[in-house]
């Protein structure tokens, strides 16, 4: 399957980039009996419902004419925005979330919890900073990169 995301990958990007477009996240698994290419794309200000049609026609015309077929088998492509709680997967993705209100999910639990949310302050290779609140008090956290399993912007109710 990493296969398909590698060779999906490669043959996308000059379509999004030549658009300004930002390929935020790619999946290629199996719901039940039917395979799904799924593809979500950003850019600055944000992704319409004409920016993904538009994606999804491009990149089917481009799979089918592709030889060898990198998907042999029949699959559904959907395209997307990855919304307003998008992952954050690269370093650049934290670095342009600092300041922002994040989610942060680790491997093994860090003060008593397997994850915490809080506004990221500061990212270093080594480190993440991010301020939490417990009840009344504000509190800052630094959490090691490696033990951070996933990351991705969430909503403060």
């Amino acid at each position: 399957m990493s296969r398909v995301i590698d060779v999906v990958k490669e043959a996308v990007l000059p379509i999004l980039e030549e658009q300004n477009f930002e390929l935020v996240d790619t999946e290629f698994l199996k719901e039940g009996k039917n395979w799904f290419l799924r593809l979500y794309i950003d850019k600055p200000g944000g992704i319409d419902i004409e920016d993904c049609a538009w994606v999804s026609e491009k990149v089917s015309d481009l799979l089918d004419e592709m030889d060898p077929d990198p998907i042999p088998q029949a699959y559904f492509l959907e395209v997307s925005s990855p919304g307003a709680e998008r992952p954050l997967k690269t370093d650049q993705d934290l670095e342009n979330a600092i300041g922002s209100y994040v989610n942060l999910s680790y491997y093994q639990a860090i003060e008593g919890e397997k994850f915490h949310e809080g506004t990221l302050l500061s990212v270093t290779d080594e480190v993440v900073s991010l301020e939490i609140r417990i009840k009344t008090r504000t509190k800052t956290i630094e959490i090691p990169r490696e033990k951070i399993a996933k990351a991705r912007l969430a909503i403060k109710f």
